[in-house]
Formats: C-alpha cells, sequence, structure tokens
C-alpha cells in the first residue's frame, strides 16, 4: 500500500480507522483520500484497506 507516496507494508487486514490509530494519527483531525476518493470520516471504521490501495493522509493543524 502506498501511503502519502511511500511504500507501506501493511502487517494484516484492516480498517482504515485502525491504520490510523496504530500510526498514531488523530483521527478527528485528519482527511483521508483512498484510491482518489476523499473517505468521510463516519466510514474510516468500514473501510477495509488493501496492499493496492493508495492513501493520502493529511493532517489539520491549528494556529494563527
Amino acid at each position: 500500500m502506498k501511503v502519502n507516496g511511500k511504500q507501506v507494508a501493511l502487517s494484516k487486514e484492516m480498517s482504515l480507522l485502525a491504520f490510523l490509530q496504530e500510526q498514531g494519527y488523530p483521527t478527528d483531525k485528519v482527511a483521508v483520500e483512498r484510491n482518489g476518493q476523499i473517505v468521510p470520516k463516519a466510514q474510516f471504521s468500514s473501510v477495509t484497506l488493501m496492499d493496492s490501495d493508495q492513501v493520502e493522509i493529511v493532517s489539520f493543524v491549528g494556529g494563527g
């Protein structure tokens, strides 16, 4: 699987939500695109990642 342009090996089949949590992403502060499609936050737990997926993860950063 490719994540933000880098090859990442999936250790097992998992949901997008589980992957984000395992990688330490704050799930309430990220936007995710999978294979060119935005994944709504409500679907993070129902989307199953596969080795062939291309995923882009963008974190929101506050500031001012």
